[in-house]
């Protein structure tokens, strides 16, 4: 279904969330994600801030990769709740947050 894994968005999360510690490590990380992960990660983004239904996924996926004007991690890094949007998307998805999360500790 998705290129990006669970785990890649989970730390995407967790990073998100100690900006002021891990933001260059947020940039390096997202910055190493194929061009597909990182349209991926925005339209997850996007369903779980309810920009995009659940079954327009792909048509979010293609919007993120046409519409792709600054760096991937500039624009995420510039939504507020990014973190709480990327959560509600996998949780839309099927796929518990929590569970990826609690993966990587």
């Amino acid at each position: 279904m998705l290129e990006i894994s669970p785990r890649k968005v989970a730390q995407v999360i967790l990073m998100s969330r100690e900006l002021d510690r891990a933001e260059g490590e947020l940039r390096a990380f997202i910055g190493r994600l194929s061009e597909d992960e990182q349209a991926e990660l925005v339209a997850i983004m996007w369903i779980g801030r309810e920009s995009f239904d659940l079954d327009d996924l792909a048509d979010a996926i293609a919007t993120a990769k046409t519409e792709a004007s600054v760096p991937c991690a500039d624009y995420l890094l510039g939504t507020p709740h990014m973190s709480d949007h990327l959560e509600n998307g996998l949780e839309a998805l099927g796929i518990s947050a929590t569970q990826a999360e609690d993966d990587l500790m």
